[in-house]
């Protein structure tokens, strides 16, 4: 990732309040991971993202994603509790969105599928502030992480999503409404038994294909060999995407997507990225 973009070192925290959010008398130390013993049935954040938004509205599936636990830091919780009533959606699958409400503009909408600590999305974000971003993971320390630099760049063109990007997708968009979708570094699931749970399948495409413009495009990476030519075979399939490269292959990578700091040591370590760029079709 560009060192000239401002995000916040790992190793020297962004400012946090004087106490933990949701405990009034505890103090603590920036960048101190927080530790607050909860009674049983409260939430860990009481203004932010929810834990099962959805809850038990709708069927359990397989799931392409596994929610992962880990620390929250005091910067990364300070920015879900000022942050997410103003740019947090949790997904409940219980309203339509009106994006153009949601951004507060009409500009085109992409959505981001997986966005880990959000560093990507953010410099994105700033590249281009004429394209909404709506970014969902159900990685909480990724989701104060994304809204913290958000917030300290001044991109007012991010809204972080809480929850199933399948439920978001079938239940929360209405058709046509999306300018593109980004999936970057999906979980390969890389065991023959688990490739049932990898995002990209005809299932999901079919779905997507209806949320999305014509013409709008569909962007894949990852640095999963066997993964990207399972989407490569999966994509060139579909009768509702085409592939923007004449000769049918990969695509090299677009200079918006940024080169980041763990894929930058991957392809030192002799690691093949692959991206993939997908044009929805005219029905």
């Amino acid at each position: 990732m560009s060192e000239s973009f401002h995000a916040p070192d790992a190793s020297q925290p962004a400012p946090a309040p004087a106490t933990t959010p949701g405990d009034g008398q505890s103090p603590h130390a920036p960048g101190v991971s927080v530790r607050h013993t909860r009674s049983k049935g409260e939430p860990r954040f009481p203004d932010g993202p929810k834990a099962d938004p959805a809850g038990s509205h709708f069927e359990r599936r397989i799931r392409s994603f596994q929610p992962r636990r880990s620390r929250v830091t005091a910067g990364q919780a300070d920015a879900l509790q000022r942050l997410w009533p103003k740019w947090g959606l949790d997904i409940d699958g219980q309203q339509v969105l009106d994006l153009a409400e949601l951004f507060g503009n009409d500009h085109p909408v992409v959505l981001e599928i997986g966005f880990g600590m959000g560093e990507a999305t953010a410099q994105m974000a700033a590249g281009d502030q004429s394209i909404n971003i709506l970014a969902v993971d159900v990685h909480t320390p990724g989701q104060g992480n994304l809204l913290n630099l958000a917030d300290q760049n001044g991109l007012s063109n991010v809204r972080v999503g809480n929850g199933d990007a399948i439920i978001l997708l079938r239940e929360m968009l209405p058709p046509d409404s999306l300018d593109g979708l980004r999936v970057y570094f999906p979980d390969p699931w890389p065991k023959k038994r688990h490739h049932k749970r990898r995002l990209i399948q005809p299932e999901f495409l079919s779905l997507a294909a209806t949320r999305l413009k014509p013409g709008a495009i569909v962007h894949c990476a990852t640095d999963w060999e066997p993964y990207a030519e399972q989407m490569l075979e999966v994509l060139t399939a579909h009768p509702d995407f085409e592939n923007t490269q004449d000769d049918g292959g990969f695509a090299p990578r677009p200079d918006y997507r940024p080169l980041t700091r763990f894929e930058g040591q991957g392809l030192d370590k002799g690691h093949v990225v692959n991206d993939l760029l997908f044009r929805r079709v005219e029905r």
